[in-house]
């Protein structure tokens, strides 16, 4: 492998990187705030997300 073949490799695997790391931000600034309310075995669960 020669050197501008690890420069390709390195940018791609960053953008990738970069990427991943976007949907993942953008998932979680579109969590609803609000309760979860849970019945379960131990009785009624709720929770402030």
């Amino acid at each position: 492998m020669n050197r501008t073949n690890s420069l390709y490799l390195v940018i791609g695997a960053l953008i990738v990187v970069a990427a991943v790391l976007g949907y993942f931000l953008a998932q979680e600034r579109q969590k609803k705030d609000g309760f979860q309310i849970s019945v379960g075995s131990q009785g009624i669960s709720v929770e402030k997300k």
